[in-house]
Formats: C-alpha cells, structure tokens, sequence
C-alpha cells in the first residue's frame, strides 16, 4: 500500500482499492452484474433506505453479537458467501478468506468452481466450513463432490437454485472476459500489463490457477472459454423440486436452499426437506429488473420463518445493513463482493479486518437502538 493510499476501512474503501489492482476484466467479473444492472443498484439502495429507530435511556451494557447459524457458534450473524474464483483475486483467495473467517469465527462458504478445492481448504484450516453446490447434470461428479465435501469436513451444504442457465452479464463481454476473439484476448493482455503487483502475486506465485474442484472435467481448467463452454453444458433446465429431494436424500449435513425469492418457492424448500433458505437473486447476476433481496426477504420470512432458518444477501455493505436485515427477520446474511473486495485490496488481513468493522457497526447499533442481544431485534425498531 502506497504511503499516499488511504487506509482503507470500509468496504467500499476495499472496493476501490481492488479496481486499481486486479485487472479490470477480474475486477468487472467481481462487481457487474446482469444487463442492465437495475437490480445491482437496487439491491443497495433498497437496504439504504431503511431507517433505524434510535432509543435511549435503555441498560446496554451487555450487548452481544454471538449467535448460532445451521448448528454453527458464531461471533456474528454473517456468512462468508461463496464467489466463483475467489481465488484469483489474491494468492489462493479461499485459503486466506477460510482462515480470516475462522479468525472472526464466522462460516465459510467454499464455492464449486473456487479455485482451491475442497482439500486444499481443509488442510490449510483444519475446522469445519461450508461447501455451495450447483445441481450439475452429472450426477455421478456431484455425489463424488458430495463425498468430497464430507471427507472434507463441510457441516452444510448451500445448494444454489436460481442458475439453470449464466444470467447475461454484459460486462464480461464487453471487457473481453468472454469471446472477442483476438481483440478480447488482446485487450486482456493489455489489463493484465497495468496490473504488475498482480501479476506477480497472484498470476505467477499463485499458481494452479485451475478451478480446483471440477477440475477432472475441464482439458484445459485455467481457460475461461473451455470453463464457460463446461458450465454451459452442465447447468441442468430440467432441474425441480424432486432433484432437492434427491440431494437431501444424499446429504446427510445441513441443506441450505440459495436463491428464493418468492414466498411459494420458500415453502417448496422446506417441502423438499430443506433446513435453511437464503433469499437471494444472485447478487442481481441472473435476472435484471427483479426485486431486491432486501425487498422479498419479510414475504419469505412470514412463510417459512417459523420452520427454518431464513437468510439473505445482496447489498450488504455494513454492520449496519446487517441489523436491518435481522430486523427483517433474517438469521444472518451472506456476505459475497465485500469481502472479494478486501481479499483483492489486502489479502486475509483485509478480510479479517472488514469483518472486525461489521462486528463493532453491529454492536454499537445495537447499543443506540436500546438491545442487547439479536433476538430483541424486530420490524419494531425500523422507522
């Protein structure tokens, strides 16, 4: 960090951070999203909007963040959410967000197409986490991935829903991420050459940069084309509710169900066997000009809330926006391009430190709104 760099603090500090360093068509992939990138915005400004009832004269000296997520203790109410390769945005990024999560003693999530894979996580920690799974259509790879997560240690597993096919991510075009042909990969070439500090620490010294967990289906796994030409062919549209309850059939962990939105779909999860449902529209890389997360979660909360646990993501940038969300009836959020933005910016140190500022904006919040512990938190509080 330069001595004319501004420490940087809060997420959005780390966000602007990792935009110099990694280059653009990485640090593009991290923070577009779909089209037209609506609902990107709205997934933000929604949780902006809402307003917190400040109390006063109240005994707060006891204020507690703990809390406990699908059998996990945790220090607070947050998941690290798996992002596709993270990896690639510092020196074996899974390893260093795992180990910053189990410092701050919160979940981690191990995505499938991470750049580590699940053994190499494992070793690097030694403590349980959590693994995210896509309904692939080889069945016979996902209950080998299944077998690996279990060996691995993993104590729940998030199945994402809402991909049956890549939503249209317009930036990774347009950046050359994705086709172009010989422009595209010339305009990377010239991304990756303002970036040196990169290059060398992670392109170089952080190598295999292979998407670790199917990397056995991929000739050629650190070429973008041949993983996008892989995904494309193994997203199943064919997916339903009855494949769920084949995977709870082969799961014996704790089933989180990752990308509800409506109320009808929440009660199918938990139909289907599910312990927990994340309310989520991909961080808005799927479907443009849907709602924000933040806006369905009390519809999902008031159908399901009472069977099982109910989650959210998307727009959280703060300790705050977490205790709006708990207001909301959320046990916890995930959190996803925060903390890809400090792991690019300053590596386990970054993350570690982000998830030290979420848990004191909990606290203190808590404390200026009267309570002292998260189940004292309701729709009472929002303004």
């Amino acid at each position: 960090m330069s001595i004319f760099d501004v420490v940087p603090v809060t997420a959005e500090d780390h966000r602007r951070r990792a935009r110099r360093r990694v280059p653009r068509f990485l640090f593009d992939y991290l923070d577009g999203a779909a089209n037209d990138e609506l609902t990107l915005r709205a997934n933000v400004s929604d949780v902006r909007a809402l307003r917190l009832k400040q109390r006063v004269m109240r005994d707060v000296s006891s204020v507690s963040t703990d809390c406990e997520m699908l059998g996990f203790k945790a220090r607070m109410p947050l998941v690290l959410a798996p992002v596709g390769m993270a990896g690639i945005y510092a020196r074996r990024g899974e390893v260093q967000g795992a180990r910053a999560a189990g410092n701050q003693q919160v979940p981690f999530t191990l995505s499938t197409v991470g750049i580590c894979p699940l053994e190499e996580v494992q070793a690097a920690t030694h403590a349980p986490f959590w693994f995210q799974l896509y309904m692939l259509r080889d069945r016979e790879f996902i209950l080998r991935l299944l077998q690996r997560a279990k060996a691995a240690g993993c104590t729940t597993l998030a199945f994402t829903v809402d991909l049956p096919l890549p939503g249209m991510r317009l930036r990774d075009y347009r950046n050359g991420m994705l086709g172009g042909g010989l422009p595209g990969k010339l305009s990377k070439l010239a991304q990756l050459a303002i970036s040196p500090a990169w290059a060398w620490d992670v392109g170089i010294k952080g190598k295999p940069h292979t998407f670790g967990n199917i990397a056995e289906k991929i000739p050629n796994p650190e070429d973008l084309d041949l993983y996008k030409t892989f995904i494309d062919s193994q997203f199943d549209p064919s997916c339903t509710w009855d494949d769920i309850r084949w995977l709870r059939e082969q799961w014996e962990g704790k089933l989180l169900v990752k990308g509800v939105m409506e109320a009808d779909d929440a009660r199918a999860a938990v139909d289907a066997g599910c312990d927990a449902v994340l309310v989520s529209n991909h961080g808005a890389r799927q479907l443009d000009s849907v709602a924000s997360s933040i806006a369905k979660l009390p519809g999902v909360v008031d159908a399901v809330g009472e069977q099982v646990e109910v989650y959210v993501d998307g727009g959280i940038r703060s300790g705050i926006d977490t205790v709006k969300a708990l207001c909301l009836g959320a046990r916890g959020v995930f959190l996803g391009r925060p903390w890809i933005y400090a792991l690019a910016s300053r590596g386990q140190a970054g993350v570690e430190q982000l998830l030290e500022l979420f848990q004191k904006e909990m606290a203190t919040a808590m404390a200026l709104m009267g309570v002292n512990c998260l189940e004292e938190l309701g729709p009472d509080l929002l303004d």
